[in-house]
């Protein structure tokens, strides 16, 4: 007798629906796990979308451009100030302040930080009052910088270098104490020297990091520099708010914060693209 081959049952849909549950979740919601480079686009492309839709709601339901002015408007606003008010001139001003206060503070920062990483002596003498002036807001110092520099771009560089400078120097500082003991101990069994140790060893150990701390830095660069240009400045993106407040101009304002967020972008973009290049393995260990 011939057998009749048994017919496949299809598995129930709750039975099927728990296992397509745990893949998402293990893809997408596993800690410190990868996901795929195009989810990333994705994400990254639809949380603008959404701020702009939540956005664009807020200014249907208000209905009172003054205020809460639609994104068309203010694209057309800020296109406008580019062409007829010179909006440029003012981002390349803010750009050139925000490019000097930060390279000054980085020059000094780095090489300081690296030095109280390393030496206990010279953390011991820096450390506390660095540790105290970084709690003092970067703005309570512009009077005292009015007295001392007047007016001038240098009242606003400095500001911008009290901003970077001490928060800098004690995240370096932190990077250069971290690198591990082993390592270093490991070149001196070898037979290096101190200084082959010190430039073969302990500063390629500690420069992706330092890069990172640049990065972080530079976002509150950006912070700082408003403070700067909102006092006595006649050019520049807080000048140009300023003025667009007193006229009651938000989507003048909301444009030249955009652009503030914009320039932000390109400056983070920019150095982590620099890291990518110049530490390639240490993408791949984060990879």
């Amino acid at each position: 007798m011939s057998r009749v081959p048994a017919a496949r049952v299809a598995p129930a849909p709750s039975a099927v629906t728990p296992l397509r549950r745990r893949g998402f979740i293990r893809t997408y919601l596993t800690p410190k796990q990868a996901i795929p480079g195009r989810a990333r686009l994705i994400l990254a492309i639809g949380s603008f979308v959404f701020v702009i839709g939540v956005w664009w709601v807020l200014a249907v339901l208000v209905q009172n451009p003054l205020f809460v002015p639609s994104p068309y408007q203010v694209v057309l606003t800020w296109w406008d100030m580019m062409v007829n008010l010179g909006f440029y001139n003012d981002v390349g001003w803010s750009t050139f302040r925000i490019v000097a206060g930060f390279l000054l503070a980085a020059a000094a920062a780095v090489p300081l930080g690296l030095l109280m990483g390393s030496f206990e002596a010279v953390r011991s003498f820096f450390n506390p009052p660095i540790n105290a002036i970084r709690y003092m807001p970067a703005s309570a110092f512009i009077p005292l910088l009015i007295l001392l520099q007047g007016l001038g771009e240098d009242e606003k560089i400095t500001i911008i270098w009290i901003g970077v400078f001490f928060q800098l120097v004690l995240m370096v500082m932190d990077i250069a104490h971290r690198v591990p003991d082993e390592m270093l101990n490991v070149a001196y069994t070898l037979g290096a020297s101190r200084w082959t140790v010190f430039y073969k060893v302990f500063l390629p150990a500690t420069f992706p990091e330092v890069v990172d701390a640049l990065r972080i830095t530079m976002g509150w660069a950006w912070t700082y520099l408003i403070v700067a240009e909102l006092v006595a400045a006649e050019h520049g993106i807080g000048s140009f708010i300023l003025i667009a407040e007193r006229y009651l101009r938000a989507d003048r304002i909301i444009a030249a914060i955009i652009t503030i967020g914009i320039l932000g972008l390109i400056t983070d973009t920019l150095f982590a693209i620099a890291h990518r290049l110049a530490f390639p393995y240490v993408e791949k260990v984060r990879a």
